[in-house]
C-alpha cells in the first residue's frame, strides 16, 4: 500500500496506542462479565432451540427461569444447568428442548457429577464448532474456485419486505442484476428486542425478521443463485442490538457471511445500556472470528447527527477503537469491515476532494481492511436527478479509493422503499463508473500541498486530539458525555442493563473457552 497522502507512520501508531489505552479498562470490565444474551448464545450454539406455545425461545426460558429460581445463579453461566439436565434425561438435545418448551424446568434437577457434565458440554461444544468450521470451509472453497468473478469493490444491496418469501425474490433479482452481497434489512425496532422470534416470518415493518430459519431460507435461495452464476453470493443481517452474540450464533450455524456488529451504535442510537453490549460485542465478534464473518461497524451514522465536514475526526476515531476492540475479540484484519460514509453537505465548495480525502485515508490507515463505504442519505431530496448525480460521485471515489464493500446508493432514498428497477439502476450505475475507472487508484497521485493531502493531515490530527480528551475522560464517561456523534448515554441507562450479569467465581461457559482455544485468545 502506497502511502500517497504522506501520513506520518509515528502518529498513526500513536493513534492506535491511543486505541489500545482507551479500550484496556472496557475490556477489563468485560472480561468479568456476562449477560442473559450472552449466555443464551451459548444454549443455542449447545443446541438450544424452539419456542413454547406462546412463542418465548428455549435459550430465554431457561436463563429465565435459572434467575427466578435464584437471581445469582447465572453467576455460574446457564450452560451447567442445561448440560445437567441433557446428561440426568439421558435424551438427545431435541428431547431436552421439547420438554423445555412443555414446561420443564432444567433448575428442577440437582446438579450431578461435574465431570461427566464437563465431558458431555465438550462434546456440544466439539460439534458446534465444527459445523461452524464446515461452514467456513464451504465458503473459503467457492470463493477460491468463483475467483475473480464478484466486483471489486463488493456491491451491496438491501433487500426488506418484511416477508422471508418476497425477500428471497427481491434478493435473487438483485443477484442476478450483479449485487455481490445482500443485506436484509430487520424489522424496526428488532434490535431492542430481548429475545430471538422463531420460525419463518411473513410480517414486518420495514424490513424483516433476523432469525434462523429466515437465515437458513435466504442462505439456500442465494446460494441456487450463486451456483447459476458461478460466483459468491455474500448474506449479511444485523447481529446489533440486545440479541447481538445469539443472532452472530445463527449466522455462524446457517453460514451468513458478513454481519452488522458495533456496540457504538446500539449505545448511540438505539440507547442500549453500554456495559451491557460492549460485553455483548467481545463474545459476538469472538464467534465471528471464528466463524470468518465479516464485520461491519457503523461509524456512517455519526455523521446523521454531527457534521459530517466538522466531526469527521469521530469516525476515524471510532475506527481505530473498532480496530482494538475487534482484535481483542480475535478478528483479523481482513474480517472488519470498518464503516464511513460519502455525506457531506453537497453545497460545500471543493466538499468532492474532502469526501476523496477521507475515504483515501482510511485506505492507507487499514490496508487489510475491507473496509465498508456508505453512500450519501442525509443531503438525498427526492430530486432522483441529483441524487443520481450524488450515487455517481460516491461510486466514483469508491473505485478511485480502493474501498472494499460498496452500498450502493438509491436515486429514490428520501422517496420510498426502493423498487428492484431502482436497484438495477443503482448496480448499472456503480459498473459503469467502476468500469470506467477501474486503473484510477494506481494512476493517481496527490499534489503534496494540495487540499486532498491537506484535509486527511487535518482529521488525523484533529482525531489524536479528540482520542487524547477520550482516554483522559474514560470511554465510559466520554460517551456519557456525549462526545462520540453528540449523543450523551448515562452509564446506568439504556435498555438491557438489568441483563448485565458479573461471572462468579465458579463461572462456566465451556463455548468462551472453546473460542478463546481456537482463537488463540488470553485473558
Amino acid at each position: 500500500m502506497r502511502n500517497k497522502l504522506n501520513l506520518p507512520a509515528d502518529r498513526v501508531a500513536y493513534a492506535r496506542s491511543l486505541a489500545e489505552r482507551i479500550t484496556a479498562p472496557v475490556q477489563d470490565f468485560i472480561d468479568g462479565h456476562s449477560s442473559v444474551t450472552v449466555e443464551r448464545a451459548t444454549l443455542r450454539l449447545a443446541g438450544a432451540d424452539g419456542a413454547n406455545s406462546d412463542g418465548v425461545p428455549v435459550p430465554n426460558l431457561v436463563v429465565d427461569r435459572i434467575r427466578a429460581a435464584d437471581p445469582t445463579a447465572l453467576e455460574d453461566g446457564a450452560t451447567l444447568r442445561y448440560v445437567n439436565a441433557l446428561v440426568k434425561t439421558g435424551g438427545t438435545v431435541q428431547a431436552l428442548n421439547d420438554k423445555i418448551a412443555a414446561g420443564f424446568d432444567v433448575t428442577s434437577m440437582s446438579l450431578g457429577d461435574r465431570k461427566a457434565i464437563e465431558a458431555k458440554a465438550d462434546e456440544l461444544v466439539a460439534a458446534s464448532l465444527r459445523r461452524v468450521k464446515e461452514n467456513r470451509g464451504f465458503r473459503e472453497g467457492k470463493l477460491e474456485e468463483w475467483k475473480g468473478r464478484n466486483n471489486s469493490p463488493l456491491l451491496y444491496l438491501i433487500v426488506a419486505t418484511g416477508n422471508i418469501y418476497e425477500d428471497v425474490k427481491q434478493a435473487a433479482a438483485a443477484a442476478e442484476q450483479g449485487a455481490d452481497v445482500i443485506a436484509v434489512i430487520r424489522t424496526t425496532a428488532q434490535s431492542l428486542l430481548d429475545y430471538v422470534p422463531y420460525g419463518a416470518t411473513t410480517e414486518g415493518f420495514g424490513g424483516t425478521f433476523a432469525t434462523q430459519e429466515n437465515f437458513r431460507i435466504m442462505r439456500a435461495a442465494l446460494d441456487e443463485v450463486g451456483e447459476k452464476q458461478r460466483r459468491y453470493i455474500r448474506l449479511t443481517n444485523y447481529a446489533s442490538g440486545l440479541c447481538m452474540p445469539e443472532i452472530a450464533a445463527m449466522g455462524a450455524v446457517e453460514r451468513l457471511d458478513m454481519m452488522l456488529n458495533d456496540s457504538m451504535y446500539g449505545i448511540l442510537f438505539r440507547d442500549i445500556n453500554m456495559y451491557r453490549t460492549f460485553v455483548d460485542q467481545k463474545f459476538s465478534r469472538m464467534i465471528n472470528a471464528y466463524a470468518g464473518i465479516i464485520i461491519n461497524t457503523g461509524e456512517d451514522n455519526y455523521l446523521t447527527t454531527s457534521d459530517a465536514f466538522e466531526k469527521a475526526y469521530t469516525v476515524l476515531a471510532s475506527q481505530f477503537l473498532n480496530e482494538r476492540f475487534a482484535f481483542q475479540a480475535g478478528l483479523e484484519a481482513r474480517f472488519q469491515g470498518l464503516g464511513h460514509a460519502f455525506e457531506m453537505d453537497p453545497t460545500i465548495k471543493n466538499g468532492f476532494m474532502y469526501e476523496l480525502a477521507e475515504a483515501q485515508m482510511a485506505r492507507e490507515i487499514f490496508p487489510e481492511h475491507p473496509l465498508k463505504y456508505m453512500p450519501p442519505t442525509k443531503f438525498m431530496s427526492g430530486d432522483i436527478f441529483k441524487g443520481v448525480a450524488m450515487n455517481t460521485l460516491f461510486n466514483f471515489v469508491s473505485k478511485a479509493t480502493d474501498q472494499g464493500i460498496h452500498l450502493l446508493g438509491m436515486l429514490t432514498e428520501a422517496i420510498h422503499t426502493p423498487f428492484m428497477m431502482d436497484r438495477f439502476l443503482a448496480v448499472d450505475n456503480a459498473r459503469y463508473v467502476m468500469n470506467y475507472v477501474d486503473g484510477f487508484y494506481d494512476d493517481i497521485e496527490f499534489k503534496q500541498d494540495g487540499i486532498v493531502v491537506g484535509r486527511a493531515h487535518q482529521v488525523l490530527k484533529e482525531t489524536i486530539d479528540f482520542m487524547e480528551l477520550v482516554e483522559k475522560t474514560g470511554m465510559f464517561d466520554a460517551i456519557e458525555q456525549g462526545l462520540f456523534a453528540e449523543v450523551k448515554r448515562p452509564k446506568d441507562g439504556g435498555k438491557g442493563f438489568e441483563g448485565l450479569v458479573k461471572k462468579g467465581p465458579a463461572y462456566y461457559n465451556p463455548f468462551e473457552s472453546g473460542l478463546m482455544r481456537e482463537l488463540g485468545l488470553k485473558r
